[in-house]
């Protein structure tokens, strides 16, 4: 999710991010109700999940795919990808969510419709470079465990359109301390990952972000649990009302 303003992000077996107008947007990563392996189809089970997220009253600012990190089990394999990628968007926006990317990935992926690319460990050359040939909106990931890791937003200040701060668990979905943050004067949006629960009082991130990303806290046993994610977006539409 994110944060005020735009509230709410959610994972799949790819990403999704969803936005409910009080300046914070939530994401939430995960395999919502299933987890993609190597080679295998989108089920109808799977297709109704995503169209769960697109239809629902509080639809999500972004939905984000995993496209290139085989070590998350939220990872999508191309072609399962395709498939999945072949619905409405409605409200929601698409982003791939990119470790490293290579230039293989990079091509397979660009005719997708895609709107964002949240790329993870690229340098700001590498990033310029994508965003320039692609001519997608870039989320720049930024993993933290002490205050030099913050810093480190500095250097891309010029190819990002939202920074993410993020832990260094990647698929983990492990926590960092948000107080490094807290006081940050940026001239970006802001979103927030590490470890956030679906049941959270989302008061605590309204100062802090503009944008939430859930991974894990909207899962039961490894699998995404429409029920959370129901109670979820329902709790934010709520905040954004008292607003």
């Amino acid at each position: 999710m994110y944060a005020l303003g735009k509230f709410t992000n959610i994972d799949l077996d790819y990403r999704v991010y969803i936005s409910s107008g009080l300046g914070m947007t939530v994401s939430f990563i995960g395999n919502y109700l299933w987890t993609f392996k190597h080679g295998t189809n989108p089920s109808s089970k799977k297709v109704k999940a995503i169209k769960f997220i697109i239809n629902h009253p509080h639809p999500p600012k972004f939905i984000g795919f995993i496209c290139n990190y085989p070590k998350s089990s939220r990872y999508i394999e191309l072609n399962s990808l395709k498939k999945l990628l072949n619905v409405k968007k409605n409200k929601s926006e698409f982003v791939a969510v990119l470790v490293k990317p290579n230039n293989e990935i990079l091509e397979e992926i660009k005719n997708l419709p895609f709107d964002y690319y949240q790329l993870y460990d690229c340098t700001p050359d590498e990033i310029k470079t994508i965003r320039q040939k692609y001519q997608k909106k870039i989320i720049t990931a930024i993993t933290i465990k002490n205050e030099s890791d913050v810093l480190v937003h500095n250097s891309f200040v010029d190819v990002t359109d939202v920074y993410l701060f993020d832990s260094k668990g990647y698929e983990k979905s492990q926590s960092f301390d948000h107080n490094l943050i807290k006081n940050m004067k940026l001239n970006k949006e802001l979103m927030l990952a590490g470890n956030i629960k679906f049941d959270d009082n989302l008061k605590n991130y309204e100062k802090i972000a503009n944008y939430l990303d859930l991974s894990g806290g909207l899962e039961t046993s490894g699998l995404k649990d429409t029920s959370k994610i129901d109670i979820f977006l329902n709790n934010l539409n709520k905040l954004k009302n008292e607003t």
